[in-house]
Order: structure tokens, then sequence, then C-alpha cells
């Protein structure tokens, strides 16, 4: 299984979205430092797990439910809405 899909599982079963998009922006970073260490993603995620939280908090639960995979995960760009 793929870091995508890994990233989106543990996505899907930490916030059950009503909507979410993960993509790979790895070919965007060939050749630049620290593109061997890890994938390079970006999330977009609407979900009610969301709802009175402020973004930072948004984030902080999006960063806890990928912990597991941070060992893949170079760089994370976060949309996360309510």
């Amino acid at each position: 299984m793929g870091n995508k899909v890994k990233i989106e599982q543990a996505l899907k079963d930490a916030f059950a979205p009503v909507y979410l998009n993960v993509m790979d922006e790895g070919a965007k970073h060939i050749g630049h430092a620290g593109a061997k260490e890890g994938g390079h993603f970006r999330v977009e995620i609407v979900s009610d797990a969301f709802n009175g939280k402020k973004l930072l908090e948004r984030h902080r639960m999006v960063y806890a439910a990928l912990e597991h995979l941070k060992s893949s995960i170079h760089a994370l760009s976060i949309q996360a809405r309510q």
C-alpha cells in the first residue's frame, strides 16, 4: 500500500470526512533537499470533527492522525475545514 493510500485511510478512520483529497506532490520536488527522505503531500479535508476548532487545532488533529506515518512524510500541506 502506497503512502498516499495510507494517509487517506488514516484520515478516513480518524475523521470520517465528508470530503477528502490527498495529492502526492512529490514530482514537484524531485532533486531538492529532502526529496528522498519522504513524500510531499497536500491534504484537503472537510469533517464535522473540526466544528468549532481553530485552524491550528485542526492542523494538530491531522498531524496527530498521521503520527505513525511521519517517517514517510517530508512535507505536508493541509487545508482542513469544517
